[in-house]
C-alpha cells in the first residue's frame, strides 16, 4: 500500500507542478519545455528503459542476497550510459554558451540532463519496488517531489527559460538518489566478470524489444508536438501538450500505481509456482486494471468542463478541453496496453508482439499527420494520435487473446465493469452543463459513490473480496470461549 500511496502522491504533485510551470512560462515557452520533455522521455527510453525493465523483472529480495551480479550488471550499465549522456549534454551546453539560454544548444543540453535525471531516479525507484520495500519507495517519491517542486517552481519564477527548468528537474532527480544512497545500496560482494557479460545479454534479450515499443509510443507525442509547433507555432504546441499531459496523468496515475504492485505479484507467482500461475495472476490483474481505469476515463470526461474552468490557467482554456476530449480514447488505449496487455508478454519473455503493435500504431499516427491536419487543422494531430494508439491496442489485444496460447480473461468481470461505468457516465452527464464549482463538487463524490456501490454489490473484479480479506486479516474475529 505504501507503493500505491507514494505513486498517487507523486502523480498529484506532478499534476500541480505541471500547471504551475505552464502558468509561469506561458504557452509558447511551455510548448518548448513540453517538446524538450517529450524528447527527454524518448532519450531516456532508448538508453535506460531496458535496464529499468530488467530491474523489475530480474531483481528481487532473493536475488539481492543470492545473485549480486544482477545488481552489479545494472549499476555498471547505467554508469556507462549515464557518462555518455552527460558528455553529450556538456557538449551541447558548450555550443549554446554564447547564444544564451534560449538557444537550441541550451535546450538540447537541458533535454539530455533531464533524460539522465529520469533514468537515475526511475532505476533506483524500480530497485525499491522489486524488493517490495514500500517505505524506501515512499521516501524516494516524497523527497523527489519536495526537491523538484521547490527547484523547478523557483527556477520558472526567477529564470523563466525552458532550459533552466529542465536543469532544475535533472538536479532534483539526482539529488534525491544521493540523499537516500545508504538504504539503496546492496551489501558488498565480489564482481564476477563472466557473470556480468551473461547478465547484460539477458537484459538485452529481454529489454530491448520492450524499449523499441516504448520508444515508438514516446516518439508519437514528440513528433505530434513538433508537427503542431511547425504548423501552428509553439503556443499551439503548448495547448496540446498541457491537455495531453493532464489527460495522460488522469488516466494512467492509478494504472501505474497498480502496475507497480500487480506485475511484481505476477513475477513472485512465477518464482514460487511457475509460469501457469503467473499467467493466471496476469489475467486477474487485467480485470482489476479495467475495473479501476475505465471509471477514471469516464470520470475525467464528466468533469472536464469544470476542470478546465477551475484549474487550467486562463491562457490555455478552450483549446485544452478540445484537445483533451480527442485524446481521451487513445490515452486510455495506451494505459490498457501498458498495464494490462504488456505484462502478458513480459511474463512470457516474448516481447516481439509489443514491438509490432507499437510500429503499427506509429505508422497509423504518421499517416494521420500527413492527411488529417489539412482537413481538421491542429486538432487533426490529436485525432491522428488517438487513431495510432487505438490501432496498436487492437493489434496487441488480438495477439494476446487469440490463438492456442491466448490469455483466458474473466470476461464477466470486465463486462460488469463496463456496464457499471456506463451507468456512472449516464448519471454524471447532466452535471457537465452545471456551473463549474457545482459540477465538480457534485460530480466527483457522486461518481465515486455510485461506482463503488456497484462494485461492492456485484463484487466486480473481486475487489469487494479483496477488501473483506484484508479487513479480516487486520481484525480477526475473537475466538469463542469454550465451556468446561
Amino acid at each position: 500500500m505504501a507503493v500505491i500511496a507514494a505513486f498517487v502522491l507523486n502523480a498529484g504533485l506532478n499534476f500541480i507542478l505541471g500547471l504551475v510551470i505552464a502558468k509561469l512560462l506561458g504557452p509558447a515557452d511551455f510548448g518548448r519545455f513540453a517538446l524538450a520533455t517529450a524528447g527527454a522521455i524518448v532519450l531516456n527510453t532508448v538508453l535506460f528503459e531496458w535496464l529499468r525493465l530488467s530491474a523489475t523483472r530480474f531483481y528481487s529480495a532473493r536475488v539481492r542476497a543470492n545473485e549480486p551480479w544482477i545488481r552489479h550488471g545494472l549499476d555498471r550499465a547505467y554508469a556507462a550510459l549515464g557518462l555518455v549522456l552527460l558528455a553529450a549534454a556538456l557538449l551541447c551546453a558548450g555550443f549554446g554558451v554564447e547564444a544564451g539560454p534560449e538557444s537550441r544548444g541550451a535546450l538540447l543540453a537541458g533535454t539530455a540532463l533531464a533524460a539522465l535525471g529520469i533514468g537515475v531516479f526511475d532505476y533506483h525507484a524500480a530497485l525499491a519496488r522489486a524488493r517490495f520495500d514500500g517505505g524506501l519507495y515512499f521516501s524516494l517519491v516524497a523527497v523527489k517531489n519536495a526537491v523538484a517542486f521547490t527547484l523547478m517552481a523557483a527556477t520558472a519564477w526567477y529564470l523563466p527559460q525552458p532550459a533552466y527548468v529542465l536543469v532544475a528537474f535533472a538536479i532534483s532527480q539526482c539529488a534525491t538518489v544521493l540523499l537516500l544512497r545508504g538504504p539503496l545500496r546492496d551489501a558488498d560482494a565480489p564482481v564476477h566478470r563472466v557473470r556480468l557479460h551473461e547478465t547484460w545479454r539477458l537484459f538485452m534479450v529481454y529489454g530491448l524489444p520492450l524499449i523499441a515499443a516504448n520508444a515508438a509510443y514516446q516518439a508519437m507525442p514528440f513528433f505530434n508536438r513538433a508537427t503542431i509547433a511547425a504548423q501552428a507555432g509553439f503556443a499551439e504546441a503548448g495547448y496540446f501538450a498541457l491537455a495531453a499531459d493532464v489527460t495522460l496523468r488522469s488516466l494512467s496515475t492509478l494504472g501505474t500505481a497498480l502496475d507497480l504492485l500487480l506485475f511484481q505479484l505476477a513475477v513472485r507467482a512465477e518464482e514460487h509456482h511457475g509460469v501457469a500461475e503467473a499467467e493466471r495472476q496476469v489475467a486477474r490483474n487485467v480485470a482489476t486494471v479495467v475495473a479501476l481505469l475505465l471509471p477514471c476515463a469516464v470520470g475525467f470526461w464528466a468533469v472536464l468542463p469544470a476542470l478546465q474552468a477551475l484549474v487550467v490557467p486562463e491562457a490555455y482554456r478552450g483549446p485544452f478541453a478540445t484537445y483533451a476530449m480527442l485524446l481521451i480514447p487513445g490515452l486510455f488505449c495506451l494505459a490498457m496496453m501498458n498495464f494490462a496487455l504488456n505484462p502478458v508478454f513480459q511474463i512470457r519473455r516474448r516481447t516481439m508482439p509489443v514491438i509490432a503493435a507499437a510500429v503499427l500504431g506509429l505508422a497509423v499516427n504518421g499517416a494521420g499527420l500527413l492527411v488529417l491536419p489539412a482537413y481538421l487543422g491542429p486538432t487533426g494531430i490529436a485525432v491522428a494520435q488517438t487513431a495510432g494508439l487505438a490501432a496498436a491496442f487492437v493489434a496487441l489485444a488480438l495477439r494476446a487473446l487469440t490463438g492456442p496460447d491466448r490469455l483466458r480473461l474473466p470476461w464477466r468481470e470486465i463486462a460488469s465493469a463496463g456496464v457499471a461505468c456506463l451507468v456512472m457516465g449516464l448519471a454524471l452527464a447532466p452535471l457537465r452543463t452545471l456551473p463549474p464549482v457545482t459540477a465538480l463538487a457534485l460530480g466527483v463524490p457522486l461518481g465515486a459513490a455510485l461506482y463503488s456501490a456497484l462494485v461492492w454489490c456485484f463484487d466486480i473484479a473481486g475487489l469487494r473480496s479483496v477488501v473483506e480479506d484484508r479487513f479480516r486479516k487486520r481484525h480477526p474475529a475473537p475466538a469463542e470461549s469454550s465451556t468446561a
